[in-house]
């Protein structure tokens, strides 16, 4: 297998047994990425002369036999709406297009302990707003399993990145579902921490009280070494949680006999393509043959999920983007003849038509007379959601549903329709809404794409969702399977 092919724990091995230098690594995946980076488009910035150099520093530290973290030398991608000190994170935004932030955010200055190795900042729908990576300031990114189709979104970038092989990992951010739908459709891992497990300080929001970093990667194993390093309480985010982060590798290659999984019969409703309901089912068989005890059960607020999602989070994206406004930093309309018009003429040249779009709907629905018939009653449904996870996890170790509706769908099929956009989100917003953990994996084809399931865990049993997990990959092969790019 080529470098751009194999997973971080399989080269951490050949690093440490001397057998590849990690400057070695780094070089061929940017050959790999000048082949593939034009068709694929899920780079905003490259960052070539920092990552070799840092390659070099890496294989000098393993040479002098300094202990390395199994990430020493790992190429990596980063979404751009996570700061990284002296180069830009523009949020695929007008607004932020020449931000360059003076410091790291947590994940970041944790990563770079780690030795991984930034290769460039990733596409994105517009601060994080979106399903399929077409609300980009930029350029649309493609799906690497075919090159007419989305990613998913928002961190789509991340999700083509590693799925292309420009990266072996990669970092995006989950308010709603923006990880695991497309590591659904473009065949990967993608996990949404526990809300607090992973600092967000540096991660510029979108929804304050949703949103939480999370790996894409190509297996189980590399997204349990991923997050070993970028979980842990960080005092400067007031919603960190002080909890011990277990070493996730020890949860791997256990039998789960007797593990009991319920699945909630509100997930594989109307709005699911039938194919994928099949392939989750079969799926659901592989976990009763190794032991695991299933059960249908009901989780009756799941149907209210959507609609109090998007009430909640543009509430909190047009208190969060207020800050804006073309006086302390990002975008400003230089041509404005007074204060106000250049307040207006800033956000209305800076913003994308998502990004506006959300942002009226928040602020009617903080408004005064609207407040409490939308907003308060949207976090009281929030409540009972989380009531029925809780519930639920009384008796269940993990929960198992789709993860998106379908497959990736082509460009322009959904932008003239919002609520169909917003309806591929169905099966990810409650995990967000109750803070819980849930990962994405494949478990199949359909039409030569991608499907994903996932499971969904109790707070900070990020580890019983990996012992799941990886015990059906080691009884299947969805994850080896690699989409063919031609290039030229």
């Amino acid at each position: 297998m080529k470098f751009h092919e194999m997973s971080a724990h399989e080269l951490s091995g050949l690093m440490q047994n001397k057998e590849v230098s990690s400057l070695e690594i780094v070089s061929e995946h940017y050959e790999h990425i000048r082949k593939v980076e034009p068709k694929v488009q899920s780079m905003v910035s490259q960052t070539e002369e920092l990552a070799m150099d840092r390659a070099k520093e890496i294989d000098t530290m393993r040479a002098k036999g300094e202990e390395l973290s199994p990430l020493a030398g790992i190429p990596m991608g980063i979404k751009d709406n996570i700061s990284t000190k002296g180069f830009t994170t523009t949020c695929s935004s007008k607004m932020l297009e020449n931000y360059v932030p003076s410091y790291d955010a947590h994940v970041m200055e944790n990563l770079n302990r780690a030795g991984g190795i930034m290769m460039g900042k990733l596409n994105m729908d517009e601060f994080a707003m979106g399903s399929s990576n077409e609300n980009s300031r930029f350029f649309p990114t493609r799906n690497p399993w075919n090159l007419d189709c989305v990613p998913g979104g928002s961190s789509g970038g991340p999700a083509a990145c590693v799925a292309a092989g420009e990266a072996v990992f990669s970092l995006g951010s989950d308010t709603g579902g923006s990880i695991r739908q497309p590591a659904s459709l473009c065949g990967l891992v993608g996990m949404k921490p526990t809300y607090g497990r992973v600092s967000r300080y540096g991660l510029i929001a979108f929804a304050s009280s949703l949103d939480q970093i999370g790996p894409f990667t190509r297996d189980i194993e590399d997204c349990a070494l991923v997050m070993e390093s970028i979980s842990g309480y960080d005092k400067r985010d007031s919603t960190s949680a002080d909890v011990a982060v277990p070493r996730y590798r020890d949860y791997l290659n256990q039998d789960i006999k007797g593990m009991k999984i319920g699945v909630p019969k509100e997930y594989y409703g109307e709005g699911l393509d039938e194919r994928t309901v099949a392939l989750v089912k079969e799926a659901i068989k592989t976990f009763v043959s190794l032991g695991a005890e299933v059960e249908e059960i009901s989780m009756p607020y799941t149907e209210y999920a959507l609609p109090a999602y998007y009430i909640i989070a543009p509430a909190e994206c047009s208190s969060n983007l207020a800050r804006f406004d073309g006086v302390r930093y990002g975008y400003r309309d230089m041509e404005a003849e007074d204060v106000f018009s250049m307040y207006t003429r800033t956000r209305a040249e800076g913003f994308g038509h998502e990004v506006k779009k959300r942002i009226m709907l928040g602020t009617y629905a903080l408004s005064s007379g609207y407040y409490d018939a939308y907003y308060k009653k949207a976090q009281q449904v929030r409540t009972l959601i989380k009531q029925d996870f809780d519930k639920a996890f009384e008796k269940y170790d993990v929960l198992l549903t789709p993860t998106a509706t379908g497959p990736a769908f082509k460009f322009g099929e959904k932008t003239e329709d919002p609520l169909s956009m917003y309806l591929s989100d169905i099966c990810t917003v409650t995990i967000n809404l109750a803070g819980v953990p849930a990962v994405s994996m494949p478990c199949g084809f359909v039409d030569g794409l991608p499907i994903g399931m996932q499971l969904i865990g109790a707070p900070f049993a990020e580890g019983t969702i990996l012992k799941a997990a990886h015990a059906y990959e080691r009884a299947t092969d969805f994850h080896t399977k690699r989409p063919v790019l031609e290039v030229e």
